[in-house]
Parts: C-alpha cells; structure tokens; sequence
C-alpha cells in the first residue's frame, strides 16, 4: 500500500488535491477489503466508530469556524440584511432530508 501511495505522489507531484484523492480512494478499497471479512458484530462496531469519527471531525470543523474573529457576527449582519422574500425553505430544495 505504501508503495502505491509513493507512485501515487510522484504522478501528481504538482496537485496536492489529486493525491489526496487518490490516497483516500485506495485507502477506502482497502477498508472495504477487510469489511467483507468482518462478522456483523465487528461490522457494528465499525459502524460506530465512524460514526464517532465524522461527529469528532463535524465537531472539530465547527470549533475551527468559530475561531474565526467575527465571523458569527458577519453571519448575522449579513442574515439581517437579507430580504426574507429571497430565503428558501431547504425542506423544498432537500426533500429527501
């Protein structure tokens, strides 16, 4: 697996998004391989610990945006100078939420 990483990285030497791309791709074939392998018990716990992990990172991601000096002040002058005839409720954009 290394070694393909390795040739993964001299191929996109000057696109760090294309190696990332590829890095995650081989490593979530290579998750998969061992899925297969997994009795539905062990499958569940998987299941749980990504699970943990995406809140973990959502959690980190919010953490992060609120560091930022201002921002959520930004947010709200902006959401106050913005007509609400213009707003969209997302249930109608994202029905299957």
């Amino acid at each position: 697996m290394v070694d393909t990483i390795q040739t993964n990285k001299n191929n996109f030497e000057e696109n760090p998004e294309a190696i990332a791309l590829a890095q995650a791709i081989e490593l979530q074939e290579h998750i998969n391989q061992y899925l297969k392998q997994l009795s539905l018990e062990r499958l569940q716990v998987v299941a749980d610990f990504a699970a943990y992990l995406v809140e973990k990172e959502s959690e980190e991601a919010t953490q992060e945006l609120e560091e930022i000096p201002g921002l959520l002040e930004k947010i709200k002058k902006n959401r106050e100078g913005t007509p609400k005839t213009h707003l969209v409720n997302w249930r109608s954009i994202r029905s299957d939420v």
